[in-house]
């Protein structure tokens, strides 16, 4: 094996204990390999430093008219790369939240950001992996309050809709009902590997000694368009999702974990949304991550929009068509408040969060792992681990949630929809997931007669 940094191609070495690199196949899918936002002269320049290994056979052995015909093809591909990069950032920034395309969902109003990232505290990253022609996944990281949340968790509480799922660190939560690492989201078979990295990383906060910790990873299925028994996220990737952890303006779409996963067999991906509580009603926040990759009748604010496009479950059943599965996936929502509740009272606010989510046309199919991570970033619920004496803490009572499980399943429905309208297609040597197309949809909400429901309806 040699390492050659004059080839232009950023398959790792795990990646070929799957399947060994074609360098031609390569060069024709460098393409398609560009993630939409990605900045390709960065990502090709990582490859140029000599990240990759490459086996003799495959290219040293080859005549100099093949290796030569090997540059020229690759040339030319990362010059169609560049321009297909900046269509897809052209294609992204044209894609508008559904807010923004007049999709006003409920009656409260969002935070800044409409996003998790309202809730003050909560940081959320991304990094995104394509490599070669077969990877498109990534990882996202929700770092969900400052300081130590070893020494000083948090309440939180894992809720479960559907089961089917891989997920980590559940039981510990809901046996002490505390959450004390940050929070990954990835692929199904990426969670054991992330996790891991995860753990690492919780070691090298400030006031650690040799404790046992409880990472906590969700996933889904991004195996329509991403290799995941390849691996692909290890402790680089996590830890750059980690340090690219910020407040404000949270990428949606097809990036990080939400790179491969799709939407009632459209593409989805990361999807956030938040509601800010009048001071009447206390003043709250809540905040939603999604990361969709589930199936069901779409319904975008009581529209059969799933219905109007001809993809949806059973159909097949009920007229003939060449449809695939469209009823299975999962989704996974990180739901963050602000008010001071109880791992007891965020189980609660879960279940009001799976509400908003069956609105979008989910019924939480037999093969659909459907959580909810839930948790409250309020200071006079945070605990320290260890105490000596008892520990006070000034929770609101049950008669003060209706407001909040409003809040959440509002925030949840426009999540899952920005997921779908921020969405761009994603395609790979395994398939496609193609973006809804977007002047249908426009055309179907209209007539249904669903959009700026907030100058149309009167509150």
């Amino acid at each position: 094996m040699r390492t050659d940094s004059g080839i232009v191609h950023n398959l790792s070495a795990r990646s070929k204990r799957t399947r060994a690199p074609d360098i031609l196949t390569a060069a024709a899918g460098l393409k398609a390999a560009v993630q939409p936002g990605t900045d390709c002269t960065e990502r090709f320049g990582q490859a140029l430093a000599g990240r990759t290994v490459y086996d003799t056979d495959t290219l040293y052995r080859s005549p100099a008219t093949e290796r030569t015909m090997i540059k020229q093809l690759l040339i030319t591909s990362l010059l169609l790369a560049q321009v297909s990069s900046a269509e897809a950032a052209e294609q992204s920034e044209n894609r508008l939240r559904a807010r923004e395309a007049g999709l006003v969902v409920g009656v409260f109003e969002p935070g800044v950001y409409n996003a998790i990232t309202d809730v003050d505290g909560v940081l959320v990253g991304h990094e995104t992996v394509i490599e070669g022609d077969d990877i498109r996944t990534g990882v996202t990281a929700i770092i969900p309050a400052p300081g130590n949340l070893y020494t000083h968790p948090i309440p939180a509480w894992v809720t479960v809709g559907n089961g089917y799922g891989k997920m980590i660190g559940e039981t510990q939560i809901r046996e002490f009902g505390e959450l004390e690492t940050p929070i990954l989201l990835t692929c199904t078979l990426c969670v054991w590997s992330a996790a891991n990295a995860l753990k690492e990383w919780v070691y090298t906060q400030p006031g650690m000694g040799e404790h046992t910790v409880n990472p906590v990873v969700g996933e889904t299925n991004d195996g329509r368009v991403n290799n995941m028994w390849a691996d692909p996220v290890q402790q680089e990737q996590v830890f750059s999702a980690l340090a690219k952890a910020s407040s404000g303006v949270v990428a949606e779409g097809s990036v990080g974990a939400g790179t491969g996963t799709q939407a009632f067999g459209w593409k989805g991906g990361i999807g956030t949304s938040s509601r800010v509580l009048p001071e009447s009603l206390g003043g709250y926040t809540v905040g939603v991550l999604v990361q969709t990759n589930y199936g069901g009748y779409m319904t975008i604010n009581g529209a059969p929009v799933g219905r109007e496009l001809g993809t949806y479950p059973y159909r097949d059943q009920l007229a003939p068509t060449d449809d695939g599965d469209l009823d299975d996936g999962s989704i996974m929502l990180v739901v963050a408040t602000d008010a001071p509740l109880s791992s007891r009272s965020l189980d609660r606010l879960g279940f009001r969060a799976l509400m908003g989510l069956g609105r979008t046309g989910s019924y939480a199919s037999n093969g659909s792992g459907d959580y909810v991570i839930s948790f409250s970033t309020h200071p006079a619920v945070r605990k320290p681990r260890v105490s000596e004496s008892p520990v006070a803490i000034a929770e609101l009572v049950n008669a003060s949630m209706s407001p909040l499980f409003a809040a959440v399943s509002e925030a949840t429905e426009e999540a899952i929809y920005n997921a779908i309208f921020k969405a761009t297609t994603v395609s790979s040597a395994r398939g496609e997931l193609r973006t809804v197309p977007y002047d249908e949809l426009i055309g179907i909400l209209k007539k249904h007669q669903v959009l700026n429901w907030d100058v149309t309806v009167p509150r």
